[in-house]
């Protein structure tokens, strides 16, 4: 970020009039460190004026201590000495933390192998500086006091590479200090500490044990969900551990799958973060990658999951949980009508005059439908339900694998005031294989394309219900604004363009991002992390954003809709699918290709472990492969022996090189670790062996939450059905003991 645009953050931050400690306490750190990095340049070439002037600017920050209240950095009888990160460069330089203890806190003498330097926030630390000479014995040194500062507000100390210093915090007060470094404590890997403070032997040590981030209490996370300010909410344990307790807002963000996922859920790379796991063991490692990714304003929840329990607040389970509670709360105050199987089948073999529209993707319409059901996309529904309901007397009924999506289709052709009567499918088809009935499987039925007429009518309505839910129309020139904003960091912008796949990557607007506008609705939390961000939805027909946006607004988000250009230089389109930014902070593990990790698997020289997803695993796996969910990879990778090779998979590769490079650095497993290169999908155009089934799932369902449709035994798979139904039916009482959620139904 340029001086220009961090002052333009700052500028904003100040005058905002609901703005957390924690983002003004971001936007100062991230102008302290821009201003560092203009003054010192390359950190291991730093010049002592250059440091001298850095420091003075340090001790402006440490003078605004109202940013670095107690209650987020705590220290406690149990804890009387925490070390809390504030902000490091993906390489490890320019490391700032603030140094938390109780008073009496004391560190025996050491160096830092890099330039350092210490400015106070409150109480008092005493730095007493020594002149090291070797003596005959090599392993130890001889120590002599030369100068003794107390660091206090406004005051700063600097060390060169080789200076040791010891520290002890003076008086009654609980110590604040910031430190700053040439390179992060755990990138000091040669440092050493003495026994003693008259010298003698010495030994190197590594960074201190569990390093924090500034920490948030539940009522305190509670009462900013509630605020103006943006806000994400991330829980960075595996998917499947996720759905199992979260918190309402909490987003789905796994640690390991933050360097793909991370760029898209929150693309502001300033936007307040807090991180959740289930008791706070994870999430300071969370918190430690993104801020090696770019992040700057990242905090995590004290105790985690069970202490916002504790504190008496909703947990939830299952997934996608705010839209499918929006599905419910329609259900529940409009009165959303619907039909049973046992009534649609009566009507379907008497040959009434009726029209079955599955709402859910075409890909899950491919893995089972109706028999007699068409595939038309929540989005689509208004734009096309003309062509394959013309007669305004044919009944149409909407269907979906449960209850969200046939709920919200049918009020959506509802509230659009078509004539037809419309139901959903009470259950979908859960109940209808609950009742005894089948499913076709491998079905496509083509989306018609709508007449002219059907257009006019579809936009006409479309219009009517955005206007009612308050969505916007927008012109280049606020697009271009909101795009600037977005640019300087002043506010998130998320540009979905909601058409189908093929009208997609036929071609789109550059930057925007593919979100079926059914699935946007259906499964917000995949798509947009930041709540109280901008959403713009492209508008190419004038139906298909409106009745998206309109159910996005009634979700409680800022939602509008921008026209496409059709000729001249705004006209441009990409084409292709969504590309997708992979960060890497860490150096790449080694790749082998196929036929050599088969060559030493066979050999009894390599374990291969597929890290990607459960439900493809047990579609299709090579032959003698392992699952094993990320969050669990390194305790694994533990057992096995020292002599063989681990060799990561995923379906492409990339999840799996991206893993296994974090594992180097941070792990740093004893066994040689390699990355299959293309994944699996190369093992199998190798036409290498392959296998099927769960034998080798190591991790249950941690990496994802587990379908009842997946179950092969009926009972299981019935128990799952009936088990989801009654989650989702209680999901209206749990939102009322939640609170505010922001939800606003539309008259």
């Amino acid at each position: 970020m340029t001086s220009a645009h961090l002052s333009a953050v700052v500028r904003e931050v100040d005058n905002a009039d609901q703005v957390s400690v924690a983002t003004r306490r971001a936007a100062a750190i991230s102008q302290f460190i821009n201003t560092a990095r203009e003054l010192i340049g390359d950190p291991s070439q730093a010049r002592r004026q250059d440091l001298e002037a850095v420091a003075h600017h340090l001790e402006t920050l440490g003078r605004q201590s109202a940013l670095f209240p107690e209650a987020d950095f705590p220290v406690n009888e149990q804890y009387p000495a925490v070390v809390y990160r504030l902000s490091e460069e993906t390489d490890g330089s320019f490391a700032l933390y603030l140094s938390a203890g109780l008073p009496g806190k004391s560190v025996q003498p050491h160096d830092h192998t890099t330039w350092a330097m210490i400015t106070g926030v409150q109480g008092i630390e005493r730095n007493v500086f020594y002149r090291r000479d070797k003596t005959d014995d090599p392993a130890r040194d001889t120590l002599t006091p030369e100068r003794t500062i107390d660091v206090v507000p406004g005051n700063s100390v600097i060390l060169g590479p080789d200076d040791v210093h010891t520290i002890e915090l003076q008086g009654q007060q609980t110590g604040l200090h910031l430190h700053f470094y040439g390179r992060g404590l755990d990138h000091m890997p040669a440092r050493v500490v003495f026994d003693t403070r008259e010298g003698g032997s010495y030994r190197t040590f590594g960074p201190p044990a569990g390093i924090r981030h500034a920490r948030i209490s539940p009522q305190a996370l509670k009462a900013a969900l509630a605020e103006r300010e943006e806000i994400a909410v991330l829980d960075v344990r595996d998917a499947g551990v996720y759905a199992r307790s979260h918190l309402l807002f909490a987003v789905s963000a796994p640690r390991w799958r933050l360097p793909l996922e991370i760029d898209r859920l929150v693309p502001r790379r300033s936007t307040r973060i807090v991180v959740v796991d289930g008791d706070e063991s994870q999430a300071h490692d969370g918190a430690h990658q993104l801020i090696r990714l770019g992040w700057t304003n990242v905090s995590v929840l004290a105790g985690g999951t069970a202490a916002w329990a504790a504190a008496g607040l909703e947990v939830f389970s299952g997934t996608n949980v705010p839209s499918k509670a929006f599905g419910e709360i329609i259900e529940h105050q409009k009165q959303t009508p619907w039909i049973s199987s046992d009534e649609l089948e009566r009507l379907v073999q008497q040959g009434e005059n009726i029209a079955v529209v599955d709402s859910r993707t075409p890909e899950e319409f491919a893995a089972f439908s109706l028999p007699f059901a068409h595939s038309l996309p929540g989005a689509e529904l208004v734009y096309r339900i003309g062509e394959i309901a013309p007669d305004p007397d044919t009944l149409v009924v909407v269907n979906c694998a449960g209850r969200t999506r046939s709920i919200v289709g049918a009020q959506t052709l509802i509230d659009a005031g078509i004539p037809n009567r419309v139901v959903s499918l009470r259950n979908g088809t859960m109940d209808w294989l609950l009742t005894g009935r089948s499913l076709a499987h491998g079905r496509q039925t083509q989306l018609p394309e709508p007449s002219e007429g059907s257009k006019a009518s579809a936009r006409a309505q479309a219009e009517a219900v955005a206007q009612r839910a308050g969505v916007r129309r927008i012109d280049t020139a606020t697009l271009r604004r909101w795009q600037d904003s977005a640019r300087q960091q002043q506010r998130t912008l998320y540009l979905f363009d909601i058409r189908t796949r093929a009208e997609y990557e036929a071609g789109h607007l550059e930057g925007w991002r593919w979100a079926p506008g059914g699935q946007l609705v259906q499964a917000t939390d995949e798509y947009a992390a930041t709540r109280g961000a901008r959403i713009v939805l492209a508008d190419w027909d004038g139906v298909r954003a409106l009745t998206t946006g309109a159910w996005l607004a009634q979700l409680g988000w800022d939602v509008s809709v921008y026209a496409p250009a059709t000729h001249g230089p705004d006209a441009t389109r990409v084409t292709g699918p969504e590309p997708v930014r992979v960060l890497a902070p860490d150096h790449p593990a080694p790749l082998i290709a196929p036929a050599q990790a088969a060559a030493l698997q066979q050999a009894g020289k390599a374990v291969l472990i597929d890290i990607d997803s459960r439900a493809a695993y047990e579609k299709r796996h090579p032959a003698g492969a392992r699952f094993v969910a990320p969050g669990r990879l390194s305790a694994f990778i533990a057992t096995l022996p020292t002599d063989v090779s681990v060799v990561l998979l995923s379906s492409d590769g990339v999840l799996a090189g991206s893993v296994a490079a974090g594992l180097l650095r941070s792990a740093k497993p004893v066994q040689p670790l390699l990355t299959l290169r293309g994944g699996a999908q190369a093992w199998t155009a190798a036409e290498l062996p392959t296998d099927s089934g769960s034998d080798g799932v190591v991790t249950g369902d941690d990496d994802q939450s587990y379908s009842p449709y997946l179950h092969k035994d009926l009972t299981l798979r019935n128990a799952g059905f009936e088990e989801y139904l009654e989650w989702e039916l209680g999901l209206v009482a749990q939102l009322e003991r939640e609170g505010h959620t922001g939800i606003a139904l539309i008259e």
